[in-house]
């Protein structure tokens, strides 16, 4: 009368299999791949097998733990191996040093960057920089750097 469900226990490991898979797609982080591996071998295999529905969650759980700690660094290391550490975009500009273009008044004045670029900035008032002063980028509020005197050589 009843019907047993455990025959289309493999429907559920392949379905399993393609959500981890989507998820994995829409993250990049190889986890939900680790997972859905081990759902494929762990899961479905124990099932193909023949073995009790306990066994295959076990067997699939046992596995994507295995894969998750054992190959999912290596695959994360070798993915970062060749990455650029050069800074970028905002990043680059953080101790850059720049030339003063305008006098400052009230910690307002506009200096040209060592990259070329012209800037608004501000710095302490009571920081007294004139045109031709050299000085460093200390931080970047939005279109204005914050600059700070560079020491000059008393060579």
């Amino acid at each position: 009368m009843f019907v047993d469900l455990t025959q289309y226990l493999w429907i559920l490991w392949l379905s399993l299999v393609v959500l981890f898979i989507v998820i994995e797609l829409l993250t990049l982080e190889f986890t939900f791949l680790m997972i859905a591996s081990g759902s494929l071998i762990g899961g479905l295999g124990a099932n193909l097998i023949g073995l009790e529905w306990w066994a295959q969650i076990g067997a699939a759980a046992a596995l994507s733990g295995l894969l998750l700690f054992t190959i999912r660094p290596l695959l994360l290391k070798t993915l970062h191996k060749g990455a650029d550490l050069t800074p970028t975009n905002l990043d680059a500009l953080y101790g850059m040093s720049a030339r003063v273009t305008r006098d400052f008044v009230d910690g307002a004045g506009m200096v040209k960057l060592d990259n070329g670029e012209t800037w608004t900035s501000r710095a302490a008032p009571t920081l007294m920089l004139r045109e031709g002063d050299r000085v460093m980028v200390r931080a970047v509020h939005g279109s204005t750097v914050e600059v700070e005197a560079l020491p000059t050589d008393t060579e």
